[in-house]
Formats: C-alpha cells, structure tokens, sequence
C-alpha cells in the first residue's frame, strides 16, 4: 500500500480524507502589546523580527506546557512574556529549536538542587547549588521568575537567564550538549575551532585569577561559554565584541544582530 501523505485519513469505505490542524492563534494582541512594553529585548526589535518572534512565542504556547511552582500564579501575559524571552535565540533558527522536549517549569524564586559526583580519586562529594535555571538535556527547562524579572529591569547587565536555558536546549537538539549547536558541517568546524580557542584562552585567564570582562562562570565548561556568551549577545553585545570577536561574529549569524547591537 502506498504511504500516505500526512494528514491524510484512511476511512473504512476506501475513502481518503485530509485531515486538517488549524495553526495556532497569535499571542493576544493586548497581550503582546503589553510584552513589547515589558520586555526590552522586544521593544528593541525592527518590525519584522517582532513579528517573528511574535510566531515564535505562539508556536512556543502551543506546543509547550508552562507549570508555576511554589504558589507562584502566572498570568497569559506572564506566559507570553516566558514565551518571548525563551524564543529569543530562535529569531534566525526557527521553530526546529523547541524539539524535544514539553515542558517550562517556574519557581517563584532561586531553587535548590543537590548535587553528587565523583572526583578523579573517586570520593564521592554531596551538596546543594542555588540556581536561578536549570536545562534538562531529556526533559523541562526549569526558571525562576524573580531572575526573570530581574533581567527584564536590568536587560543591559549581560545577564538572561531565559536565553542561557533555552541556549542549552538549543545545543542539545544534536544528541549532546557541548557547546555546538547543530550547523552545517563546514560552518561547524569554524565554530568548534573558534570557540575551543575562545575557550581555553577564556579558562587560562580565569585560573591565573586574571579580571575578565565576561562572567568567570564561563570557565566552568564549553557548554556554559556558549550560554553564558549568548546572554551577553542580547544584553551587552558591544562588550562581547570587544572580548570574544571571533565569538561575537558566531553569535550574530546565529542569533541575528542583537536587538542591542548600535550601528
């Protein structure tokens, strides 16, 4: 028997119906206008980039659920906020960067997690990190609204914690999460030459105890460079410029130009 396309129905009379999804609805109108007002990464946008951003976070409402935590309460336009801030570094990727995973968990505020591992002489060490949020390589990207609400009145600070988290979603659509986003083959051998050099130039300084214009915590891994580099793509892009250049460029053909970017 010949496949069928999608949407198409066998009936039991031989007849072949195409079923059809109807696309969601945008975000509210009123909604989404008081998004622009709040969320300045948004109201910084050229037209054309909103609106997409605009699909983005639709498709983002759609097919994700969102579950406040601790009684936090969440509105349709806090949704819609979440939604736009996690769709940012999707602006040139598409849509293909929601997959693989359903669901956004919000705490109220930072939330606790224990950790374990094993050290190289095989001790075990047990703790508890305070994190404002969390990237499940198989599973919810986790947030806290306070930190939410904190970048959005400091959106120049170099800090986005929606785009760090969803920056780690987005490296792991390639079965790993290591610093690379997946990319055309020959655009990544550049990245992965030019960031392992970033990096490692990045650690050397950070464990000589040398000042770094970026946050120290992009030492901790490839992966956290990324992300944390990719924050200061939209929240202070003029200095990722002037620290990581070869970065930067990176960063603007995957993201597009920063809705900060000047000139």
């Amino acid at each position: 028997m010949a496949q069928l396309p999608a949407g198409d129905v066998p009936l039991g009379d031989g007849v072949i119906r195409r079923l059809f999804r109807r696309p969601a609805a945008d975000v509210d109108h009123d909604i989404w206008q008081a998004v622009q007002q709040r969320v300045p990464w948004v109201a910084a946008l050229d037209a054309p980039r909103r609106d997409r951003l605009r699909g983005l976070a639709t498709q983002f409402l759609h097919d994700k659920t969102i579950t406040p935590l601790g009684g936090l309460a969440l509105d349709d336009r806090a949704r819609a906020t979440l939604a736009a801030l996690c769709c940012l570094p999707l602006l040139e990727f598409g849509a293909e960067g929601l997959h693989g995973w359903s669901q956004l968990l919000v705490y109220p505020d930072a939330f606790r997690v224990d950790r374990s591992h094993v050290d190289a002489a095989g001790v075990l060490h047990e703790g508890e990190d305070e994190l404002a949020g969390e990237a499940w390589e198989h599973g919810p990207l986790v947030l806290s609204w306070a930190d939410i609400a904190a970048d959005l009145d400091s959106p120049r600070d170099g800090c986005c914690v929606a785009v760090h988290e969803m920056v780690h979603k987005l490296d792991a659509l390639d079965g790993v999460i290591d610093g690379t986003p997946p990319l055309p083959r020959a655009w990544q051998r550049e990245w992965a030459r030019d960031f392992q050099q970033a990096y490692d130039a990045f650690v050397e300084q950070v464990d000589r105890g040398r000042h770094t214009a970026l946050d120290p915590y992009a030492a901790e891994a490839p992966e956290e460079f990324f992300a944390v580099c990719s924050e200061y793509h939209f929240s202070d892009p003029a200095l990722l410029e002037r620290a990581q250049p070869e970065v930067a460029a990176h960063l603007r053909r995957l993201y597009g130009p920063s809705p900060f970017a000047t000139g």
